[in-house]
């Protein structure tokens, strides 16, 4: 969603808070802004404010032409969700001596901006986040400090948000809140700092605290004292974090989605990396309490949105085959909005890549309300809101992803998934002997991952009939059916090709309407017991004059010709072949991106961590 920097120096902080900017333009892009508080040579207090429509660098050389100084500031990078990307729209807002920054939804905001018109206020843009800094100003009059008049604003506000608010008349304080959305405080030496992701402040400290729910902080450049939302002082634990600065650089790669393709095999690799003896998987990856809790598991629900969703449809299938568990999938935001029904020993899995998913957030914290044995999340960011949430965690150790459109995560969180499903099967049937091939098969699949990306070139060609398509149908059978509907997902964020998925046995029952020459055909193609069932889809396919593509397996036996296009991939074991199969889908997508020349990192209306509603 929307990016948020902040800082509180005895330097100029402008370039800190345009570097934070930068490093969070994957949350948000279509609007820039910063307010600067300025002190003149007569000591004379002001906040200097510069807004942008476009990307960080507009605003960038719209400092150049106005550059700002000063010691206390906010920043934002915007991803709409009231109003269209306007200058008066884009962050930070002001009213009268109050400046703010906000990530969130406020549910009640028209209320609130109904009342506050009624006591003359006066609103410039069409957005929620109005309604909170006019609010301030209100409280303002009737307190004394800047932290008093926050903590009664936000107690009036339903909803979501995370703050960054500074005021001309306490020029040396900056005011951090938190509720639903993500919000760090960078601790450094006579200077600190606030943001959204902690990626954005990598640059001036590896020091962190984790904002809780509720928390309101007032933070100076020496001093960070923060409140609970009873408004009880409290200590939250300072982390040290370490970690590859080089993974937030594109290095030699076009696209930061190409190098994140590329990273995979690597990951994949370090996602492995003591989770495997030589011939079992070590369930203490999962957590202390894993083992306790894996006995006690009679059924598992997963929740996840996005791509997170296809790959809890993958687990579903290894789960129930591998480990014989009932296994449930959902969307996380339709999930949180019904009554559902919760078996006995049920564990909650969540996967989200930021952990901070506000979807996912809260279906898990209405499913814990209604009592289950326990909730792991399958995870990228430690110390993220799914991770406090959950009994247990295992992190996927995909490094930052930047990339809008979702690829390491995924095989990642698919790895970790088939891991969960080898330690729930061992209780449940799954021999030594039968552990020891799947562990194998998994020690195999960087080699085979970097394999596939040999094929690089080939896929390129294969795109460029791609360049005038509006359409595409993707099919899979069994559990390539999910990987199929990854592959769809992939192409319409990134090309804005409209693409769907289907189970190739639903062919014949509506989809198979749709077919022509106009129609490609995406088809994934392991040597699996459902091969020859696929086969026949794809021959209706063919007598009705589509055209298709096929990725398929060297040992599956598909021929090319003009009507068919096929795609040799290597080798693969049933087990492993999603993840594998996986990749040369996200090359396709991205190709085809590529030639229609659409912005692959930070395709339109989309943003990477979907914290908001």
């Amino acid at each position: 969603m929307c990016g948020i920097v902040g800082a509180a120096a005895q330097r100029n902080v402008t370039e800190i808070l345009l570097e934070g900017l930068r490093r969070l333009e994957y949350r948000g892009y279509d609007s820039a802004g910063l307010a600067v508080i300025e002190k003149n040579a007569e000591n004379d207090i002001s906040t200097a404010i510069r807004k942008e429509i476009g990307k960080v660098v507009n605003l960038e050389e719209s400092l150049e032409q106005e550059p700002t100084k000063g010691h206390v500031g906010v920043a934002h990078t915007r991803w709409a969700t009231h109003g269209k990307p306007t200058k008066n729209n884009a962050h930070p807002h002001r009213s009268s001596n109050i400046t703010l920054v906000h990530n969130g939804i406020i549910e009640n905001h028209q209320l609130l901006r109904e009342s506050l018109i009624k006591k003359g206020y006066r609103f410039l843009s069409d957005t929620d986040t109005e309604v909170v800094v006019h609010l301030i100003e209100e409280f303002s009059k009737q307190v004394k400090t800047l932290k008093e008049a926050v903590q009664l604003s936000v107690a009036e506000c339903e909803g979501a948000y995370a703050l960054g608010v500074i005021s001309d008349k306490e020029p040396e304080i900056l005011i951090a809140a938190r509720k639903g959305s993500p919000l760090v405080i960078g601790v450094g030496i006579e200077e600190n700092f606030i943001a959204s992701d902690q990626l954005a402040l990598r640059q001036v400290t590896d020091q962190f605290i984790y904002l809780e729910e509720g928390d309101i902080a007032e933070i100076s450049s020496s001093n960070i004292a923060i409140s609970d939302k009873e408004g009880n002082v409290v200590k939250r634990e300072k982390v040290k974090l370490t970690g590859n600065e080089q993974s937030a650089s594109r290095g030699e790669y076009r696209h930061y989605m190409l190098k994140e393709i590329y990273e995979q095999p690597t990951l994949i690799q370090q996602t492995l990396q003591g989770r495997l003896g030589k011939t079992r998987v070590l369930e203490e990856c999962f957590g202390t309490e894993a083992a306790a809790i894996f006995d006690q598991t009679q059924h598992v629900q997963l929740l996840a949105c996005g791509t997170s969703y296809h790959a809890a449809l993958v687990a579903k299938y290894w789960i129930e085959s591998i480990a014989n568990v009932h296994c449930t999938v959902e969307i996380a935001s339709e999930f949180r909005y019904r009554k559902a029904y919760i078996p006995a020993n049920t564990l909650v899995v969540t996967i989200s890549q930021s952990g901070e998913t506000a979807d996912t957030l809260a279906a898990l914290q209405k499913i814990k309300q209604q009592g289950i044995l326990a909730a792991l999340t399958i995870c990228n960011v430690p110390n993220s809101a799914l991770v406090r949430e959950s009994h247990l965690s295992l992190m996927t150790e995909a490094g930052p992803e930047i990339g809008v459109a979702s690829t390491k995560a995924f095989t990642t969180q698919l790895v970790a998934l088939r891991l969960l499903a080898i330690v729930l099967g061992r209780r449940n049937g799954v021999t030594v002997e039968q552990e020891a091939s799947m562990v194998e098969e998994l020690q195999q699949l960087p080699a085979l991952c970097s394999e596939v990306l040999t094929l690089d070139k080939t896929i390129e060609k294969m795109s460029e009939q791609f360049i005038e398509k509006h359409h595409a149908l993707f099919l899979g059978r069994g559990i390539q059916y999910p990987i199929a509907a990854e592959g769809a997902l992939k192409l319409k964020e990134i090309s804005y090709i409209h693409a769907e998925a289907y189970p190739a046995g639903e062919l014949k029952h509506g989809p198979l309407a749709l077919v022509d020459a106009d129609m490609p055909i995406i088809a994934v193609a392991p040597n699996d017991d459902l091969l020859d069932k696929l086969k026949s889809n794809l021959e209706e396919v063919q007598a009705r004059g589509g055209q298709l593509f096929v990725f398929a397996d060297t040992e599956a036996n598909f021929t090319s010709t003009t009507e068919c296009q096929v795609i040799d991939l290597p080798k693969v074991s049933e087990g492993i072949s999603p993840i594998v199969f996986t990749i040369p889908l996200q090359l396709f997508s991205y190709y085809v991106a590529v030639l229609k020349g659409t912005d692959v990192d930070q395709p339109r209306n989309l943003a990477k961590s979907v914290t908001v509603e």
